[in-house]
């Protein structure tokens, strides 16, 4: 099954992935007019002045739940596995993916808002790449098949968040903990299987309220330690900086050769950590109360430069700076040592890293500072991957009647994925990053094709938003002003607020 898996994860991160990734990045950048450096101000203020309903969370819940899914252990063991496999030189191609895929990211949540709908069980917004995929060109001849389309993401979304991602967070949670207080990994399963049982039970709304008092709170604590460390290596900033650059283009001796692996590397924890066209940010951006589409998608492109240039970037150089990472040939710990750095022998790649770089500058606080962020960080990662998984659920409610296999339904995918948490932290870390890695490749190239095909309706939001903000006006969206259609819900408020 192990040798399965990784061909199967072989093929699904060809290097055909990395330039789909980095091409739509590129595209996406162009047509929008740079949207990702120019609307900075649009996307900052948006964040402060977000609105909220019964039915849909604030522009700031919607944040922290899409960061809760950005903000994990792809941040701090994801960033260790892309320096162990690819150099310090996959942080520079990290920093590009964040920078393209912000663009990316926009177009994908644009579109989520675009044709969002209620919960007819629950009121709640939903919305995502599966309703988006089917719904733009379902008054076309296409109609059939874009369905078809929508109803394999969904069922790709569903395995991917509620099975194969969970357990990478969790198996995290269990070795950091293990590494700084020596708990078995059972305990760490039992219990962040109980207190995740709790908070799901309660819905998007507690989710997001959980969200939006710890993702904050622990984000900004782990880059303030991070700013500490780099003061202390003051020194270090302008060499840590030089070879990060000088690694992504192959110009350090030390790592020649490695310039594919550093691309190929930071591209796949680029995506896996800040999400950009992954199809995962969208869920979350479909469940905010906004007036215009447009400003959800602002929110979710300034998303990506919190996950990625903060929170990548303090772990980079947290280990860059303390020199606390050992860089392998072949991307296996089995292969050749291109540079050993100063760790412990015996430290495996992962959480290890961070934990003796800080413990190097503040002895004793490494391991346990570095479990608590871990705890928190995949902790409410894996709460928006189930908020994930019940949102594709809830899209094939259209076709089940009985509101009683509804609800069944969503319980057997809570159970699902608490076992799933517990099998993560049991498992070994290369087969949860493995199902990991196939999870996000999937929906990557299935969201990626379709934000492709579908880009035209993202675009004519975003030129609407500019010409109401051009003319002095709070944007208000109106589907058919703009000639989008199957927006039923944007219709229906467009109808309202005219009455």
């Amino acid at each position: 099954m192990a040798d399965f898996l990784d061909s199967l994860n072989g093929i699904i991160w060809s290097p055909a992935l990395v330039f789909l990734c980095l091409g739509a990045g590129i595209y996406f950048t162009i047509v929008t007019r740079f949207l990702q450096v120019r609307c900075i101000p649009d996307m900052i203020r948006q964040l402060a002045s977000g609105e909220k309903s019964e039915s849909g969370v604030s522009s700031f819940q919607s944040l922290m739940i899409s960061l809760s899914g950005r903000v994990g252990v792809g941040n701090i063991a994801g960033v260790a596995t892309a320096i162990a496999f690819g150099g310090p030189g996959a942080v520079f191609w990290m920093w590009a993916v964040a920078l393209l895929g912000s663009a990316t990211s926009f177009i994908e949540c644009t579109l989520a808002q675009v044709y969002k709908e209620k919960d007819r069980d629950t009121g709640e917004y939903r919305g995502g790449p599966a309703y988006y995929i089917e719904k733009a060109y379902s008054h076309t001849k296409a109609a059939p098949v874009m369905l078809i389309y929508g109803v394999v993401f969904a069922v790709a979304m569903i395995l991917a968040t509620s099975y194969f991602l969970p357990g990478i967070q969790a198996n995290a949670v269990a070795d950091a903990v293990s590494n700084a207080w020596g708990i078995e990994v059972g305990w760490s399963a039992f219990v962040l299987a109980g207190i995740l049982a709790i908070i799901i039970i309660g819905g998007v709304k507690r989710i997001a309220t959980f969200a939006s008092m710890v993702v904050p709170f622990m984000a900004v604590i782990y880059i303030v330690v991070s700013i500490i460390v780099m003061f202390m290596n003051f020194n270090q900033i302008p060499e840590v900086f030089g070879l990060i650059f000088r690694s992504a283009f192959n110009l350090e001796a030390g790592f020649s050769g490695m310039l594919g692996v550093a691309i190929m590397w930071g591209v796949r924890r680029g995506i896996y950590s800040n999400e950009a066209g992954q199809g995962t940010g969208p869920q979350s951006a479909a469940a905010a109360e906004v007036s215009h589409p447009a400003k959800q998608g602002f929110v979710q492109a300034f998303a990506v430069y919190i996950d990625t240039l903060f929170v990548c970037s303090a772990t980079a150089f947290m280990i860059i700076s303390t020199d606390m990472y050992t860089v392998y040939r072949g991307e296996s710990e089995d292969g050749e040592v291109v540079y050993p750095g100063s760790l412990p022998e015996g430290v495996a790649v992962g959480p290890g890293y961070v934990q003796n770089g800080l413990d190097s500058v503040a002895s004793g606080v490494g391991p346990t500072f570095v479990a608590l962020a871990i705890a928190f960080f995949a902790f409410t990662t894996v709460l928006a991957y189930y908020y994930m998984a019940e949102t594709n659920l809830t899209y094939f409610n259209r076709w089940i009647k009985s509101h009683g296999l509804r609800r069944a339904l969503v319980w057997i995918l809570r159970v699902l994925i608490i076992v799933s948490v517990i099998i993560g932290a049991t498992t070994t870390p290369g087969a949860a990053w493995t199902l990991g890695d196939i999870g996000v490749g999937a929906t990557a190239w299935l969201n990626i094709i379709a934000i492709l095909i579908l880009q035209v309706p993202a675009l004519k939001v975003l030129r609407d938003y500019e010409k109401q903000k051009k003319a002095g006006k709070d944007p208000q969206f109106d589907p058919a002003a703009v000639g989008i259609k199957n927006a039923n819900f944007w219709e229906e408020r467009e109808k309202n607020r005219r009455a």
